[in-house]
């Protein structure tokens, strides 16, 4: 039923996710690991989004907008402060969030990593909801090698480390909606639901990240899109020991 929002995705990533990570990922006892890691994945996605933009976009009053807006689901997340209700009715900003004087990028940069960050806050709100409703309690975990994998691949020099960043965020976006689409048929109604919730979101993320690098770089970036895949592919097929939202093919 969304196998037209999938195809550009399967076409982007060079392969499925392998069947025996499916296979692990729907037993129930997984399900903790699961919801905890995609709950911090949300909030790494829009942690992401916000620290391209103070670095390469927006003015210091707007970066100080941003920080404030973070902090109680960072507090959450990484010092154990606040509480569900606490977040309750955050996701939204209500400041304007402008580009500084001197950026050599465009306000759409800053209009879709906004976007970007608001989804991806909101999408924080409701896996903890899920998590409250069945009794998980919040645990923090380390972060999977995935994304750490592909980061140390960019390029070290500018707009090369910006359009590198950008290609990756595409990579990452891709592949959660691929993840979620593959899961929803083997959870429950209320996680079935919620995951093909997230696909159109997931899959417009993927095509912002793809679409700003295009437009940064200028020029074809079809063979720094084919290096990255190829890496992204590798981290997840290749044996993982560490099983997360994003690992590879789990070793049992």
């Amino acid at each position: 039923m969304y196998s037209s929002l999938l195809e550009p995705i399967n076409q982007f990533l060079l392969c499925p996710s392998p069947q025996s990570w499916i296979d692990e990922a729907k037993k129930p006892e997984n399900l903790p690991v699961i919801l905890i890691d995609h709950l911090l994945c949300e909030l790494k996605a829009g942690q992401s989004a916000m620290f391209l933009i103070r670095k390469y976009a927006i003015d210091q009053t707007s970066s100080d907008t941003l920080l404030s807006w973070f902090k109680p689901y960072e507090d959450f997340a990484y010092r154990r402060v606040g509480s569900i209700e606490t977040l309750k009715g955050k996701s939204q900003i209500s400041k304007s969030i402008m580009a500084k004087s001197d950026s050599p990028y465009s306000q759409e940069l800053i209009d879709k990593m906004v976007l970007l960050i608001k989804e991806e806050l909101h999408h924080f709100y409701q896996v903890l909801e899920i998590m409250a409703s069945r009794g998980i309690p919040y645990e923090p975990i380390p972060a999977s090698r995935y994304a750490k994998g592909m980061l140390a691949k960019m390029a070290t020099y500018e707009p090369n480390t910006l359009i590198d960043k950008l290609i990756i965020g595409a990579f990452i976006e891709a592949r959660s909606c691929e993840r979620f689409a593959a899961l929803a048929p083997h959870m429950d109604l209320e996680l079935e639901k919620f995951y093909v919730s997230l696909l159109r979101s997931e899959a417009r993320h993927y095509q912002d990240y793809l679409t700003l690098a295009e437009q940064i770089a200028g020029h074809d970036i079809s063979d720094r899109v084919r290096y990255f895949a190829e890496i992204e592919a590798e981290l997840i097929t290749s044996p993982d020991k560490d099983f997360k939202f994003h690992s590879g093919a789990p070793v049992v």
